[in-house]
């Protein structure tokens, strides 16, 4: 299989949170948090860019700040199955033969991770690309909120094939440890196969979706990048992730804002 000629971009979002309600639409510097993703993933000049969503609300303001946004079911039972239908919606033909799976709740990513979730589908095998960084601070290491990537690194130790992902510390003994990052480039066909695949005992046991692909034989490869971008699920992360965007000038577009 030839690397992807034609990618697309999907953001899936939803108003419905537990820890952080609304979360799309938290202001960050006068702008809805999901329109920082959206800019995030148009800087990363991958490709085409749309966030599926299952409220008008969150349409709407991606639609005001110039972004095409997806109406899908509200019902879907993960993030995965709402792009599917994105996917499917927009591009019925199949003209997009990759998809970035890019969660709306990463409003600091850096256009270079994006683009590094890719890069695994330079290597023929591979059906699912992701990312992954060292972890540094050592409460990470035992933090079953924090999910590590067992991946079989190669030489160059920046890429390498994921044996296991899981909320535990492993593994063990002497040597770094990989904080998984949640954005996923499917091949097409991949996407399709995956979300037609029932559960996983190992899925349902971590709470881990991409356990699903490692349970039906899929490939998925992993990319080391530097440093997570942090993900907002409580109103101390909005916080956070306030004090590292600085605010956007309103004359900037969307591939040059700031934030």
């Amino acid at each position: 299989m030839a690397f992807p000629a034609n990618p697309i971009i999907v953001i899936p979002a939803r108003m419905a949170s537990r820890r952080l309600p609304g979360k799309p639409l938290a202001d960050i510097h006068g702008e809805p948090m999901i329109v920082h993703v959206w800019r995030r993933a148009v800087e990363s000049g991958i490709g085409r860019v749309t966030v599926a969503c299952a409220d008008a609300e969150i349409a709407a303001a991606v639609a005001a700040a110039g972004g095409e946004a997806t109406m899908t079911r509200r019902e879907h039972p993960s993030g995965s199955d709402r792009v599917f239908e994105a996917v499917r919606s927009v591009d019925p033909d199949g003209a997009h033969d990759a998809v970035i799976d890019l969660q709306g709740d990463l409003p600091t990513v850096a256009a270079p991770v994006v683009r590094a979730a890719v890069a695994p589908l330079r290597e023929p095998g591979v059906d699912i690309g992701t990312v992954a960084c060292p972890i540094v601070e050592g409460a990470e290491r035992g933090d079953p909120n924090v999910v590590k990537a067992v991946v079989s690194l190669g030489p160059s130790v920046s890429m390498g094939r994921a044996l296991y992902f899981t909320r535990a510390t492993a593994p063990s003994g002497d040597g770094p440890l990989l904080r998984h990052i949640g954005i996923y480039a499917f091949r097409r066909p991949a996407l399709e196969r995956f979300v037609g695949l029932p559960p996983g005992p190992l899925e349902t046991r971590e709470d881990l979706e991409q356990l699903r692909a490692l349970e039906a034989g899929m490939r998925i490869d992993v990319a080391v990048v530097d440093t997570p971008p942090p993900g907002v699920d409580t109103p101390r992360d909005l916080e956070r992730a306030r004090a590292i965007l600085t605010p956007r000038r309103r004359d900037a577009g969307p591939g040059n804002a700031s934030g």
